[in-house]
């Protein structure tokens, strides 16, 4: 199984902005950090936005945030609503195949990806920034890191 390089930068994106939270992020500094385009990240952002993964504000001053708490962005449902196709094989994208009938081999690659999926919904945006996880991203991708007070009462740096 292999996500597509969309879906990769859904995930990369919640992961950038939940580690500058409460501090806004633009798309270029997201694409920069990462050395991807900011053309296909325009698209990422605007479909996590659909979703309510993020909160979008245009103009000067604005900038993107979570449109929810890191706790109930699940990766699973990332995925699924990032994918266009999670379709392993052909026939489970309703193909024709010669041995469908008998063919035990649906049934077992339907459980690997239910099996993958399951995984994926055990975890949240934040434990993936858990444990001073977002802290040490933060730092790699060259984010100031809030202080503990900034963190909770959300005062921009």
């Amino acid at each position: 199984m292999r996500l597509t390089r969309f879906t990769d930068y859904a995930l990369r994106t919640l992961i950038y902005v939940g580690s500058h939270e409460p501090q806004q992020s633009s798309i270029a500094e997201i694409a920069r950090a990462y050395g991807i385009s900011e053309t296909h990240l325009v698209k990422v952002v605007h479909q996590l936005g659909r979703l309510g993964l993020i909160r979008t504000t245009r103009g000067r001053g604005g900038g993107i945030r979570l449109g929810r708490p890191p706790s109930e962005i699940t990766v699973g449902a990332v995925v699924r609503q990032t994918e266009e196709d999670l379709a392993l094989v052909e026939c489970f994208a309703g193909q024709a195949c010669a041995i469908t009938a008998p063919c035990r081999l649906r049934r077992v690659l339907g459980e690997a990806l239910a099996a993958f999926l399951a995984v994926l919904d055990r975890y949240t945006l934040a434990d993936l920034l858990a444990d001073d996880a977002g802290s040490e991203i933060a730092m790699l991708l060259g984010l100031a890191v809030p202080t503990p007070e900034e963190s909770r009462v959300g005062h921009k740096r």
